[in-house]
């Protein structure tokens, strides 16, 4: 509750303040004032305050509108993209402005799946209370503000990187609009087409740093299209009930067994088990991250296992947070084993005696 402090009062019968009325100070539902005499008094006033709230609580629901987790998980793939793709020393100045426009494309698109799936999320109880379902924001806000960012997004991907970087972005908005939120109503196909929309964004920080879709591209990309697989099934097994109410098909949702959950978990992560040997094979890191790699890789397996063999909430929440940990870990690995190099050179150019 926010409160002004001002003073009235009244001089030889003559009203102080231009507020003030008869020795008594007029706060529009609030009054306050003296027994008159000359006395001063101190008002406490009420300003502004519903409009405050209003304003803070739309300030704080643009994070939510635009999945501020989701968007920062799409950037950061999106920088391990451009370091990999050979940068040992990268252009900040390209790096950034790469990253500005992924953020600006995928919060964009973030916004128009909730306005495309507002009424569903309003019975969810882990949606119920997003910007939109709460009135926070109006549809028309939404779409709009979403339309106009993620436009924004592309236009700089293709003014500061280049057009391919763009293209690849405007894939990642029309597949998330237009193909995976339609889908997941409907099929539980949509966990593929959404796989896909993450798995682009390491293609654009690659191709914005000017290298072509080689091997390496289509590594990182193939990495980040398995990796969700499991993720997102463990979520979707957690939330199963509250996505039945939504009216999404997700596959925990159509498989009461959960035997197909399980299946898929397990399928996809022992994808996952050999990406450290291609890469290694194919040149794109050392042997380093190939044992990193498959050390994580079988973790993960050995967890998707349990899910199929127990499919409970408890193995899933594990399998959750594992994936939580790998891909980050996984990426800390390959830029690191990347960068090797460079730190090696910086500190044989620092030795004394050179």
């Amino acid at each position: 509750m926010l409160y002004d402090t001002d003073r009235c009062g009244t001089k030889n019968g003559a009203s102080l303040g231009p507020l003030c009325q008869n020795g008594r100070r007029i706060t529009g539902n609030s009054e306050a004032g003296t027994g008159g005499g000359g006395k001063v008094f101190t008002a406490r006033i009420r300003i502004g305050a519903p409009g405050v709230r209003r304003a803070w609580a739309g300030l704080r629901a643009y994070p939510e509108l635009t999945k501020i987790r989701l968007t920062s998980l799409v950037v950061a793939t999106t920088a391990v993209g451009f370091v990999m793709a050979g940068a040992v020393r990268p252009h900040l100045a390209q790096l950034v402005q790469t990253l500005v426009g992924t953020t600006l494309a995928a919060a964009g698109a973030m916004a128009l799946n909730q306005y495309l799936e507002a009424a569903r999320d309003a019975r969810m109880n882990r949606t119920m209370h997003r910007p939109l379902p709460s009135g926070v924001i109006t549809p028309r806000h939404a779409l709009v503000f979403g339309l106009v960012v993620a436009t924004a997004g592309l236009v700089i991907l293709a003014a500061f990187a280049n057009l391919l970087t763009a293209t690849l972005g405007l894939t990642v908005v029309l597949v998330y609009t237009l193909v995976y939120t339609p889908l997941k109503p409907r099929s539980p196909l949509c966990t593929l087409a959404g796989a896909v929309c993450g798995a682009i964004p390491p293609m654009m920080g690659w191709t914005a740093a000017g290298a072509g879709l080689g091997f390496g591209a289509w590594l990182l990309a193939g990495v980040l299209f398995l990796w969700q697989i499991p993720h997102f099934l463990a979520l979707a097994w957690l939330y199963r009930e509250d996505y039945a109410r939504g009216g999404f098909r997700m596959l925990p949702v159509v498989d009461a067994s959960g035997g197909a959950t399980g299946r898929m978990a397990v399928l996809y992560s022992l994808a996952l088990v050999p990406v450290g040997i291609f890469a290694a094979l194919g040149g794109v890191t050392g042997w380093r991250f190939a044992a990193a790699a498959l050390a994580l890789g079988c973790c993960l397996l050995v967890l998707s296992s349990l899910l199929a063999i127990r499919r409970t909430d408890v193995v899933a929440r594990r399998l959750f947070f594992a994936t939580l940990a790998y891909l980050p870990l996984l990426l800390a690995a390959m830029v690191a084993d990347r960068l090797q190099p460079a730190a090696n050179l910086a500190v044989a150019l620092l030795a004394p005696g050179r």
